[in-house]
């Protein structure tokens, strides 16, 4: 078989085959280091490790591509045998030189800290011709351990994961091997060293205080990121070392795909993220017709407050509708009418809608597992957008940025407002669950920006087609001992598949689900204090921040101010809950619902505390209405204390106005609910001291004025229609 002897991937030059013409003279005289490897298959591992190689221009030769692994896992019992049995072969073929160093590495979960000229030089100082990699652990012949030479300080115990030497004293130390592929190449290496006549004659030291190798099995607690100069390395801290290569053998795939977010340039405090555009896909000049078909998923799985806003989000996502296929999940019957009515009105824009309701009884593993089924099976599938209905997307571009991401699966990082609550984790306990990462709070926070390797991720994420075909044909949301999103993730992380959340852009947040009540008509109006921005983006008016800049307030009247202060969503649903309850009072001057039973002046009206809502009027007058009357009002600073707070009704046929009448309040909020000449005519309020009338109230509009003596007020004659009116009589 003839195959050319060097190939060139990724930049990184790859002896493909060991031949008489070698890969040292096809680099040039002067680098004697040759990285050999075992990849059976290019995983997200390997493709890091082939990174970081081409950074500092090491040439790497991989063997058993293409060929099936049995070397076993490691985790279940001793294996890589295989390793050693292509190493000697590969070794038959290489014409010795005496100064040829071979540098024989894993790769799966290796990166590389430093480049060839550090490496050699710390070789050389060893003064040893072969030189292992050390651990505090032995391991896989426990019974070995007497055997180990005693040294003053460092690791005892040898690594096989990763040694360097000269290639005569290689070949002679596999020369012996005659074991199965299935056997441990780690065992195999430490009776080599153990035993003092072979250890003599190859001249085999261990790298004791990790100057070149880093083992992490065993020495987590011992090595920290180093930043500086544009770098990122891995230091011991007991030995204050600086090692070249960087292992995570053993059960800590999670600790080198933390150190591999950083090492060796992947994130710097100088440059940010280094590789975050690599191999990008990018969109921008395809036509809508070529663009990757997205299968989006939908989980509804729990009463969610905003709903109707959800929808109004996925249907404002800049992707073509017509390359998306929706499927939706609702488990919850409260919320059928808000899927109802976002497929009545706009289902026919994307090319495929299918749901399953809450008839089927579908558990939400079962649901999810399903929903991949349908992207798997469908041949035009490219992606699968998972988004659960508590996700809040901001961004209307999310579903292109994920997909020129080009990654296996990434997530858009979100939050929950006022917490460091993500939906991600950036490190894994003991027993699996989440545990606080180093950077966990500078990602969330948004002082370090990125595409992060994570182990964990959940409720929005998008995830390439091709592996559901390939390496996850299972049921990946299914476990006896996990619950759905952490099986999923799970089945990531045994594959070897990289989960990837992104921060470079502002995606959105998360809902807060605690305690909603589904006893409302709009239940969305209570939710002022578990999702207070969401709250104030759904009912409070959209140019209510500009009041604040002088910008928006009004003077109708002397000491009258005007300004936004409702959406025409929270108008509506005020209204809606009131006409909903229908507790309306007749009018009466006999009023048991205030103290002394007795109103002068009455009005048919509803009380906020009819409806449950007197906590959330209070906290939105205390967070919207208090910093304009300090404001308009220097020097008054309120608490908004406010018992009376009620909606009006006027009609010509039942109450079609106010008599002229003071406030019992120091200050009033009179709010229109509706609009004059659409829903009601005639109406308004006149001021009788200034002889000034506002008689074309806007809707969602507040008036603020004093209420005692000098704000002689009457209510104008209603004509024709329903006019509704918000009032709060604030500091009696």
């Amino acid at each position: 078989m003839t195959l050319p002897s060097v190939l060139l991937c990724s930049g990184v030059l790859i002896c493909a085959l060991f031949s008489s013409t070698t890969c040292e003279e096809q680099r040039g005289p002067g680098d004697k280091l040759l990285v050999v490897t075992v990849a059976t298959k290019e995983t997200d591992g390997f493709r890091r490790f082939m990174r970081s190689a081409k950074h500092f221009n090491y040439t790497v030769q991989v063997l058993g591509r293409g060929q099936k692994w049995a070397g076993g896992d490691y985790l279940s019992a001793p294996g890589g045998g295989q390793k050693v049995r292509l190493l000697k072969a590969a070794l038959e073929e290489l014409k010795t030189k005496e100064d040829q160093v071979i540098l024989f590495i894993d790769s799966y979960d290796v990166v590389f800290a430093s480049g060839p000229k550090e490496l050699l030089k710390k070789f050389q100082q060893a003064e040893h011709k072969v030189v292992f990699s050390s651990e505090s652990l032995i391991w896989p012949d426990r019974h070995l351990e007497d055997k180990h030479p005693h040294v003053r300080e460092g690791n005892r115990f040898l690594g096989s994961g990763g040694f360097i030497g000269y290639i005569s004293n290689i070949k002679e130390m596999v020369s012996d091997w005659t074991g199965q592929d299935q056997d441990s190449d780690q065992l195999f290496f430490t009776r080599i060293y153990i035993d003092p006549a072979k250890r003599t004659s190859i001249n085999i030291s261990l790298d004791h205080k990790c100057r070149l190798f880093q083992n992490l099995h065993g020495a987590l607690d011992e090595v920290v990121l180093k930043f500086e100069d544009g770098r990122v390395r891995a230091r011991n801290v007991v030995y204050d070392t600086l090692p070249v290569v960087i292992h995570g053998n053993g059960p800590t795939k999670l600790q080198i795909n933390y150190l591999g977010n950083y090492i060796p340039t992947s994130w710097t405090f100088e440059s940010g993220c280094t590789v975050c555009h690599e191999d990008l896909r990018p969109l921008t000049d395809l036509k809508d017709s070529k663009h990757p078909v997205v299968v989006v998923g939908v989980f509804i799985q729990q009463p969610t407050p905003f709903v109707s806003v959800f929808f109004e989000r996925l249907l404002k996502l800049q992707y073509p509708k017509n390359r998306m296929k929706i499927l939706i999940y609702n488990q919850e019957p409260h919320h059928q009418r808000h899927v109802s009515s976002f497929l009545q009105d706009h289902g026919g824009l994307y090319q495929d809608v299918k749901i399953i309701g809450p008839e089927e009884e579908t558990g939400g593993a079962a649901a999810r597992n399903r929903a991949l089924d349908v992207c798997r099976t469908d041949e035009d599938c490219d992606y699968f957008f998972s988004v659960d209905i508590e996700v809040v997307l901001k961004n209307e571009n999310t579903l292109k940025i994920l997909i020129e991401q080009n990654l296996p699966i990434v997530a858009p990082m979100i939050t929950r407002v006022g917490r460091l609550w993500s939906n991600f984790w950036g490190a894994l306990s003991g027993d699996g669950y989440y545990a606080r990462a180093e950077d966990y709070v500078d990602i969330v926070q948004g002082r370090r920006a990125g595409v992060w390797n994570v182990p964990y991720l959940s409720s929005v994420y998008l995830l390439k087609a091709d592996l559901l075909r390939s390496e996850l044909k299972d049921d990946l949301f299914t476990s006896r001992l996990l619950d759905a999103d952490m099986a999923f993730c799970h089945n990531f992380r045994s594959k070897g598949i990289f989960m990837y959340v992104t921060n470079l852009h502002s995606f959105g947040r998360i809902l807060s689900t605690d305690n909603y009540q589904t006893s409302h008509l709009h239940n969305d109006l209570w939710q002022i204090f578990n999702n207070p921005l969401d709250w104030q983006e759904r009912y409070i008016h959209e140019n209510y921040t500009y009041i604040m800049k002088d910008k928006l307030i009004e003077t109708p009247c002397p000491d009258v101010y005007w300004f936004p202060l409702f959406s025409d969503v929270a108008c509506d649903h005020l209204v809606e809950e009131m006409e909903n309850n229908g507790g309306w009072s007749g009018g009466g001057n006999v009023d048991k619902r205030i103290q002394g039973g007795y109103e002068n002046v009455p009005t048919i009206d509803i009380h906020m505390n009819q409806i449950n809502f007197e906590k959330e009027w209070q906290k939105f007058l205390l967070e919207f209405v208090a910093p304009i009357t300090e404001k308009m009002y220097p020097g008054y600073y309120t608490k908004c204390s406010s018992p009376l707070n009620f909606v009006v009704r006027y009609k010509p046929d039942e109450q079609p106005l106010l008599e002229p009448h003071h406030d019992a309040s120091t200050f009033t909020i009179n709010i229109a609910l509706n609009r004059k000449g659409v829903d009601y005519q005639g109406g308004g309020c006149k001021f009788l001291r200034y002889d000034c009338s506002i008689q074309a109230p806007r809707k969602g509009w507040a008036l603020m004025h004093p209420g005692r003596l000098t704000h002689y007020h009457e209510g104008l004659p209603t004509t024709a229609g329903v006019r509704y009116i918000a009032v709060s009589f604030v500091d009696p």
